[in-house]
């Protein structure tokens, strides 16, 4: 697999430049606000205010796994589809993209959430502003403990979906199903503890825009996001790292010469 290949369907990539890698990471990321975050607002505008029904909360997340799918298989060829600080991380520190990398993607994810969450109130207008903007925060019955093991948990199930889906040994071209299908099960049940953003972009996007549109913003909250999404992220990826090595057999790692020798007095 190429060493960007990340989400790429099938682990391959054609070579491009690194601008044009940050490009596809920056629409690819506020493709997936705007549809995903913005899912939110409007499932209040039309049908009232939360907290959400089961309903609704399946269809905010189907928004959320379709742009994920979109994206992987739109730019997934391009730069790896990764529109996740957290997924970037990971990825470098089990040697799957290069450290230098890692701040130029981060830089664009980011810079693609806030024009995600801009693209939001350019649609939906001021109202998407009044019911949230979909801001990501933890509900008042949830404390700091609980959302930070809620976003580790969700966030390590994306990673560990995501390195063994893009392993070249797994099934070529699923991967777009693979991680945009394990989004949408991972917010069913992390939602309603702390939105399940599971992603530090997605986090930070809606809070910038929503802060400079007067929406009431949790910044105190973003702390316990960021250290719970890369800590479950680098945990789940070291994991999958460690469960999936395989051994090299005794008779493969030894010279021609000795497995010759072994075969026969064996």
């Amino acid at each position: 697999m190429s060493r960007l290949g990340a989400f790429a369907p099938g682990g391959i990539m054609a070579e491009y430049t690194f601008p044009q890698k940050l490009l596809a990471e920056l629409l690819g990321t506020a493709v997936l606000v705007f549809i995903g975050v913005g899912s939110v607002p409007a499932t209040l505008i039309v049908g009232g205010t939360a907290p959400f029904t089961m309903a609704e909360l399946g269809i905010i997340s189907f928004a959320f796994a379709m742009a994920v799918i979109a994206m992987i298989y739109a730019i997934g060829h391009i730069s790896g589809c990764q529109i996740n600080p957290a997924m970037t991380v990971m990825l470098a520190a089990t040697g799957r993209m290069p450290w230098r990398d890692v701040p130029g993607y981060i830089a664009a994810q980011l810079a693609g959430a806030t024009l995600g969450a801009l693209a939001i109130v350019g649609v939906l207008g001021h109202k998407a502003v009044d019911v949230g903007l979909g801001i990501a925060a933890y509900h008042p019955h949830v404390g700091a403990g609980q959302a930070f093991v809620a976003e580790a948990i969700g966030t390590g199930i994306l990673a560990f979906t995501v390195l063994g889906s893009i392993d070249k040994r797994a099934p070529g071209g699923f991967a777009g199903l693979a991680i945009g299908l394990v989004v949408f099960a991972i917010i069913i049940p992390v939602a309603p503890a702390t939105s399940a953003a599971i992603n530090p972009a997605r986090v930070f996007g809606p809070m910038l825009i929503g802060q400079s549109y007067g929406a009431s913003v949790q910044w105190s909250q973003i702390g316990v996001y960021l250290s719970a999404e890369f800590i479950g992220a680098l945990i789940a990826g070291f994991v999958y790292v460690a469960c999936s090595a395989r051994r090299v057999p005794r008779l493969a790692a030894a010279t021609p010469a000795h497995a010759a020798t072994e075969g026969v007095s064996a």
